[in-house]
């Protein structure tokens, strides 16, 4: 992994939560990693701003109320706050991580999809979760450490067979949430499918551009507008585009299984 600290701007929100958790789990924190958009190809409209936290032991219950609170200031809300971004932040107990067991398990998890939630009295708990891989293998792969030493000193490192089973039990889920998330659906099965074909994990709009190029030209056109809106230079609307949407969702997870079964 390239440290690529000097090079990359980092985003007010992460410089927020960054001290946030340094000033919540003071000797306890192993490292802060910035990763995802921020570190490859730039943030887009509506990119998340991704961290991974790293300790040395559990969180507390005051920890993660106190945690909670102040990332709930920190974080835009999806699509009503243009003067700040959405965060996503992971915490990892490194001993429930390092030696490496699948799958691996979070501290705690904030996201702004759990907005609600959280305003409603939830605090983060401890949880396992198959995608977890996938965020770790980003972090090993391409990060910042705004704290601490490299990503690639401090975790092992996540095999690719470790991904495509991460990507086996997360896609029934994927598939499922299709109604209210669809350009973040077929966004993330592109991505799925070209981390599958060529062992690369690349940004939405990447993995996009790859997939129209495999999918017939009528399945293609309509993954093409998702990457436009989701690079900000249209809106899209899928009510009308139903039956469309159903025929590409299921063209993308017969290619993906076939790449898990092949």
């Amino acid at each position: 992994m390239v440290d690529n600290r000097k090079t990359i701007e980092i985003p007010s929100e992460a410089e927020q939560a960054q001290a946030a958790v340094r000033d919540l789990l003071g000797d306890s924190l192993v490292g802060i990693y910035l990763f995802g958009s921020a570190v490859i190809g730039g943030l887009r409209v509506d990119s998340d701003v991704d961290l991974l936290v790293a300790t040395a032991r559990p969180l507390g219950d005051e920890e993660r109320s106190n945690l909670l609170s102040r990332l709930l200031r920190i974080s835009g809300r999806v699509g009503e706050s243009p003067a700040a971004r959405p965060l996503e932040l992971t915490v990892l107990n490194v001993p429930d991580v390092v030696p490496w067991r699948y799958p691996p398990a979070a501290e705690f998890v904030y996201g702004e999809w759990l907005r609600d939630d959280f305003e409603a009295g939830s605090v983060p708990q401890p949880v396992t979760d198959p995608d977890l891989t996938i965020v770790l293998k980003k972090v090993l792969d391409h990060s910042v450490p705004l704290y601490g030493p490299n990503a690639g000193e401090l975790f092992e490192p996540v095999t690719m067979s470790a991904v495509r089973q991460a990507i086996r039990d997360s896609l029934p889920a994927v598939l499922g949430g299709v109604e209210g998330d669809e350009r973040n659906t077929i966004l993330t099965l592109a991505r799925m499918w070209l981390t599958l074909a060529e062992g690369d994990i690349a940004p939405k709009d990447v993995a996009a551009e790859w997939a129209i190029k495999q999918l017939p030209v009528e399945h293609g056109h309509l993954l093409g507008e998702a990457r436009l809106a989701y690079l900000g230079r249209t809106q899209d609307d899928w009510g009308p585009r139903a039956v469309e949407l159903e025929k590409l969702v299921r063209y993308m997870e017969g290619r993906i299984i076939a790449c898990l079964n092949g």
